[in-house]
């Protein structure tokens, strides 16, 4: 994968990263990837784009998605990457209180803490404005009642920032707004959603029936709404880009490795165009993904929120697609061998699809681009 565009740091971060999750067993062989997380966190690299002053590298999510992607790229995915210092951390270090900060940033930069995050609702996935998980005051306190679906790592995660709704007074109305609950809160119950897929990351349904939170609990100001909310949203939408274009590039080696060696009639079958086109389609795809990331992650870093949606959707799609064509090709290209654990591709054909899937979908992109970029009607 070319590296032209970048600078000489970024080319150094990239090769460091690469050397050192090719150390590691990847996660077709691991059970858990504590280790990887733990020995990442030591070297700056999970919270690199976290704030200096409370601990962490200083830099932006454009540097954190090259991290996933490299870690990606040698068969060591990081999903909680995503969602602890990408989504929850940048939240809390542009929204949160001086004493959440100093709580939460540093230790979500050196590996020790870890955050989920939920949004999503059993019948409210794309819909955020559906959101019925509501806040209500009870003097100081907060009481939070609803429930979430597919929150990843819950499990291991000290605690998981939440998306509620409170009631607006001005207008009547509920605004989304973001509040952090310890693992052990009473009334927080969760269970392990069963799911096909496999990762060592789990997904779990959670349940918050009356659990009562200190005021500190709330994240940011009570009146910003949608502007927190899409300050995570956004930077999860650039992180899962790069986990998708990381999983297209392992799957992709798998496959150049395997055409170069596989030998018949004498002849290595990455020298047929049947083998060799549709893998070169591949690098290219991933490549233009590569480039719509970059631009949406500097964008952000750049303070361009309203630019950085845009090009963070479609950094996103583009990924997505892109990781999903690679791993079937990466399948095809070695026949029977594509579905044995050996060669371990089998099951990335599901965690792919998970690119495509989350956060949002394919489809929802679609109509943001309709409606928001080329100004069509909107639909929904």
């Amino acid at each position: 994968m070319t590296t032209l565009l970048e600078s000489e740091e970024h080319k150094s971060l990239r090769a460091a990263v690469s050397a050192f999750a090719k150390t590691h067993p990847t996660a077709l062989e691991a059970e858990d990837n504590t280790r990887l997380w733990q020995e990442a966190a030591k070297l700056g690299y999970i919270g690199v784009n976290l704030p200096e002053a409370y601990g962490g590298g200083g830099a932006g999510i454009t540097e954190l998605a090259l991290v996933l992607e490299e870690l990606g790229a040698a068969g060591n995915p990081l999903l909680m990457m995503i969602v602890s210092p990408a989504i929850c951390g940048t939240v809390i270090a542009r929204f949160g209180t001086e004493e959440q900060k100093r709580e939460w940033l540093p230790r979500l930069a050196d590996g020790t803490r870890l955050m989920a995050f939920g949004i999503t609702e059993p019948d409210a996935g794309s819909n955020s404005h559906r959101i019925t998980t509501t806040a209500r005051r009870d003097g100081t306190d907060w009481i939070l009642s609803g429930r979430k679906v597919f929150v990843s790592g819950v499990d291991i995660a000290d605690a998981t920032l939440i998306v509620g709704r409170t009631d607006d007074a001005r207008t009547g109305r509920l605004k989304p707004c973001l509040f952090i609950v310890p693992r052990d809160t009473p009334g927080f119950e969760r269970r392990a959603i069963d799911m096909e897929l496999s990762a060592v990351e789990r997904q779990f349904e959670l349940v918050l029936d009356d659990v009562r939170l200190p005021a500190d609990a709330l994240v940011g100001d009570e009146d910003a709404g949608l502007l927190q909310l899409f300050a995570g949203l956004n930077p999860e939408r650039v992180m899962t880009a790069a986990f998708g274009i990381g999983m297209g590039r392992f799957a992709l080696g798998k496959a150049l490795e395997y055409a170069r060696e596989r030998t018949v009639w004498k002849t290595p079958i990455g020298a047929h165009q049947a083998i060799a086109h549709p893998l070169a389609q591949a690098h290219i795809d991933l490549e233009l993904a590569r480039l719509m990331m970059q631009k949406a992650a500097h964008l952000y870093d750049a303070g361009d929120d309203a630019g950085a949606g845009e090009a963070a959707n479609m950094a996103k799609y583009a990924a997505g697609e892109a990781c999903v064509r690679a791993v079937d090709q990466a399948v095809h290209t070695l026949g029977g061998n594509g579905l044995t654990r050996e060669y371990g591709l089998g099951r990335l054909i599901a965690a792919s699809r998970v690119a495509r899937i989350a956060p949002v979908s394919r489809e929802m992109i679609l109509n943001y681009v309709s409606h928001q970029t080329l100004g069509l009607p909107k639909s929904y």
